[in-house]
């Protein structure tokens, strides 16, 4: 599964500031994620236009829209994220399925 997030700056911040360290914020939640057994990090996050992707795996869909969702409403993260559901095979991101986030 990815699960894209709109590539905005963190309003507030300073002018020499990292613009997006909602990304470090989404890193660190899925490694905790991973840490307990819930799903696994596939890849590197990565920026792709105007989105930054991360990539879960390793539990079923719904367990994996659950972390997605959670990972869309942590406090930093940029409103508008989405996942795909999608495979391995895929032969570029954004290929599958999407589903708006956070979930209901």
């Amino acid at each position: 599964m990815e699960i894209h997030v709109p590539l905005r700056a963190t309003p507030g911040l300073a002018s020499n500031a990292y613009p997006f360290p909602w990304i470090e914020d989404v890193e660190a939640f899925l490694v905790d994620v991973e840490d307990r057994g819930e799903a696994e990090v596939y890849d590197d996050g990565e920026e792709c236009g105007e989105v930054y992707v991360f990539f879960v795996t390793g539990a079923d869909e719904d367990s994996l829209l659950a972390v997605a969702s959670r990972a869309a409403k942590l406090d930093r993260v940029p409103a508008g994220a989405f996942a795909m559901v999608t495979h391995d095979e895929a032969d570029e991101l954004g290929q599958g399925r999407r589903v708006d986030l956070p979930l209901p």
